[in-house]
């Protein structure tokens, strides 16, 4: 009987689809990035779900976040991310958190009830000890480097953190892994060298970011969660 997976079964088999829906995914970070993550994960059958940001809704978010629109201007960003998953699946369990990751908050969490963990905030500590954590834990993750002041989706790449270039907050990150002996850390980073946004007189040093750059970075890190989680299955329905 047809359902809304049934054009991903066709490419991936039952059996992997079985995975994907028993799957416990957190997302720290709903913003340009982890939001196409989510979506994208949400479409292809994940439906245990958790959701980590502390930011709400604002008017520059509408150019490139996929939870952001006039009507959600202010709410809380997991609960509009979580709205929408509902709404593309009504059968999803998400989980909720409106925490700011950082060392102090790190406690909250239970890496080992997750079978992948995406890193997409932003702060260099933040980002470490998301590594850090799920190490500890055996857990899964991904890690996104710098996706603002670019404009070419197509220089990204996925890589272990130490085979990183251009990207500096990759640079950055490549050094702090090396400092606390982090080794096999999957990173997903731009090739691209960052331009230098044409405003230089604004008061809040944000970079500039289009929807087509974060978009493209979350569902290449989707992509990844997906081969990782079920590769063994997809192989064996086609026979290999």
């Amino acid at each position: 009987m047809l359902n809304q997976f049934s054009r991903t079964e066709l490419l991936i088999g039952k059996e992997a689809l079985d995975i994907l829906k028993k799957a416990h995914i957190a997302v720290f970070g709903i913003g340009g990035v982890g939001g196409y993550v989510v979506e994208a994960l949400v479409r292809s059958g994940v439906q245990h779900l958790d959701l980590i940001d502390n930011d709400t809704v604002s008017i520059t978010n509408i150019n490139r976040q996929i939870i952001a629109s006039h009507s959600s201007l202010g709410k809380f960003k997991v609960d509009v991310m979580k709205e929408r998953i509902l709404d593309i699946n009504p059968e999803a369990q998400v989980n909720t958190f409106k925490c700011f990751y950082l060392p102090e908050t790190k406690d909250q969490f239970d890496f080992t009830q997750y079978n992948y963990v995406v890193d997409a905030i932003d702060t260099v500590t933040g980002k470490i000890q998301l590594i850090s954590q799920a190490k500890e834990s055996h857990c899964k993750i991904i890690s996104s480097m710098g996706a603002g002041n670019k404009l070419d989706p197509t220089k990204f790449e996925i890589a272990d953190i130490s085979e990183t270039s251009v990207c500096p907050l990759a640079r950055v990150m490549r050094q702090e892994c090396k400092k606390r002996g982090l080794t096999d850390v999957k990173v997903v980073y731009s090739k691209e060298k960052a331009l230098t946004p044409l405003d230089n007189n604004q008061e809040e040093k944000v970079p500039g970011s289009t929807a087509f750059v974060p978009s493209v970075a979350g569902l290449i890190i989707a992509s990844e969660i997906v081969k990782d989680l079920t590769q063994e299955a997809m192989l064996k329905a086609r026979g290999n």
